[in-house]
């Protein structure tokens, strides 16, 4: 058996490069992402007399009971989904931070599904204050994109540990 290094039994680790700018700062941006997460709830549950009033403009044969059932499972599925977004973007950062490049696809696919979601809830049954405010998310999350995706950022996903042991 070839060993490289006399007296080792492993070859040493391979350091990856330091992250690129663009990598920082996309990283920056889905920490601010997770806090838009974490505030979106607030403002959710603090808009929940405008949501169901939304509710009621737009489907005003349904009961008060319907209508409080509807702005329950709304408000639920909003504090959810701000939970699990907020964890969604904190473990996507970290991942990219680290030079996982299924980390910077799969934010970027989680960004086109949140596209579609953003534009949809343009026409639904939601305060305006909430719809802003997925606006708000959405541009964070563009802005992490942008970065994720130049040419500095690709050849850090790219790098391959040898090629990192390699270079003087």
């Amino acid at each position: 058996m070839y060993q490289p290094y006399p007296g080792q039994t492993q070859m040493p680790e391979a350091q990856r490069p330091p992250a690129p700018a663009p990598v920082r700062n996309a990283v920056k941006a889905m920490y601010v992402g997770a806090v838009t997460s974490i505030l979106g709830i607030v403002i959710d549950v603090i808009t929940v007399g405008a949501t169901k009033s939304a509710i009621e403009k737009r489907s005003p044969n349904l009961t008060a009971s319907q209508v409080n059932s509807s702005q329950h499972v709304l408000v639920i599925g909003f504090i959810i989904a701000g939970l699990i977004g907020a964890a969604v973007w904190i473990f996507l950062a970290r991942s990219c931070l680290a030079g996982r490049n299924w980390a910077r696809i799969t934010g970027t696919v989680l960004f086109a599904i949140a596209t579609v979601d953003t534009f949809v809830g343009l026409s639904s049954p939601i305060a305006g204050t909430v719809r802003i405010w997925g606006i708000v998310v959405w541009l964070v999350g563009l802005t992490a994109i942008v970065f994720l995706w130049q040419r500095a950022s690709t050849a850090f996903f790219k790098a391959t540990p040898f090629e990192n042991n390699t270079r003087a």
